[in-house]
């Protein structure tokens, strides 16, 4: 079966034997995802397990399983490849120049094949200035826990975020900003480079799909300081201490943590409500577990919980690994072209509807 025919009708989960048989030669003989019997996690010279360096959590696998493509929670590894394959190849496709002599209808063709790896893709291409394949750093694999791959980050039964109490849907994760163009401070706190959009910086800390899924981590005695790329966040924990209580919420939440044998344990509190997670915030406790499994991985996994919106804690769980270089400034300000743009425009639209009421 051909690469095209087997996107066109089923996607990435369902693929052709020809691929299979290819991508499964790619195994590697050591799983770096696996704890291997003997290995001890290296330890700085405070003596805490060492965490330290420059990790990504950039992955094709989504947040939230989609259950058009598969419902079961693991893919075998062979499928995995597979896919892996084909979005490589339709992204590069995606990305290549574009001929003079192309076709509208085939530059489209290559664009819905990307689109049905990465539906998400679409909400960043599809507006006036969105991007297109070329500033897109997804990530080229599926993500790998423990010796297998992950139809979702999200380790819920399903896959799915869990439905509130109050018996709505799960609802989405809810920006700020949209619709409204009176000020600057009713935009969203992407627009106005406080912090980035998606969940990068967290917590829970999960890659936004696009690009800038990099991070710094650096530990001290006192302190573990998160260095998130998107707009240049930095998460900083504080270590064997207590939550404020003086009603402030800081972005991102307060931090505290502490070692757990080889893990990192953080517990973060008073959200603010511009950050909710999933309309939760007021309540909303994230913990969160950093555990390094070998030399090139470190195992994340976080729980979230709010009594007064879900029934019980959910969470979910992934790899990071090491990031190709260094995560540099991200210098949003500088570029923010865009909120003095919007802003001028809106005010440019009620002057020219005024000017149009008094002439009538």
């Amino acid at each position: 079966m051909r690469l095209a025919v087997v996107l066109a009708l089923s996607g990435a989960f369902s693929v052709g034997s020809a691929i299979v048989a290819q991508a499964a030669a790619q195994v590697a003989n050591v799983d770096p995802t696996v704890r291997q019997s003997g290995w001890k996690v290296p330890r700085n010279p405070e003596g805490q397990p060492e965490l330290s360096g420059y990790w990504s959590n950039a992955t094709m696998t989504p947040t939230v399983r989609n259950l058009r493509l598969t419902r079961d929670a693991v893919l075998p590894d062979a499928q995995a490849h597979a896919a892996e394959a084909a979005f490589a190849q339709a992204l590069a496709k995606a990305d290549a120049p574009t001929k003079t002599d192309q076709k509208p209808t085939d530059a489209k063709a290559d664009e819905d094949k990307l689109l049905k790896l990465r539906p998400e893709f679409a909400a960043a291409g599809g507006d006036v200035g969105g991007y297109n394949a070329f500033w897109l750093d997804p990530g080229g694999h599926l993500m790998r826990v423990n010796g297998q791959y992950r139809t979702s980050l999200l380790t819920t039964p399903d896959g799915q975020i869990p439905k509130r109490k109050d018996g709505g849907g799960a609802g989405a994760f809810r920006r700020n900003g949209l619709g409204s163009f009176d000020n600057p401070e009713n935009r969203s706190l992407g627009e106005r480079c406080i912090i980035g959009f998606g969940r990068n910086a967290g917590p829970p800390m999960l890659p936004n799909g696009f690009y800038n899924n990099n991070y710094e981590i650096i530990q001290t005695p006192r302190y573990v300081a998160i260095d998130v790329e998107m707009v240049h966040d930095v998460r900083v924990i504080r270590l064997d201490s207590q939550h404020r209580t003086d009603g402030i919420r800081p972005w991102m939440g307060d931090s505290i943590g502490h070692y757990e044998g080889d893990t990192l344990v953080v517990e973060t509190t008073n959200i603010p409500q511009a950050q909710n997670f999933f309309g939760s915030w007021k309540n909303l406790k994230v913990t969160e577990w950093f555990t390094r499994v070998s030399p090139t991985r470190i195992d994340y996994r976080f729980q979230v919980e709010d009594p007064d919106t879900w029934d019980k804690p959910w969470g979910g769980e992934y790899d990071f690994a090491p990031l190709t270089g260094i995560v540099y400034e991200y210098a949003c300000h500088e570029g923010n072209y865009a909120l003095p743009g919007m802003l001028a425009g809106a005010r440019h639209a009620e002057a020219a509807a005024k000017a149009k009421t008094g002439a009538e």
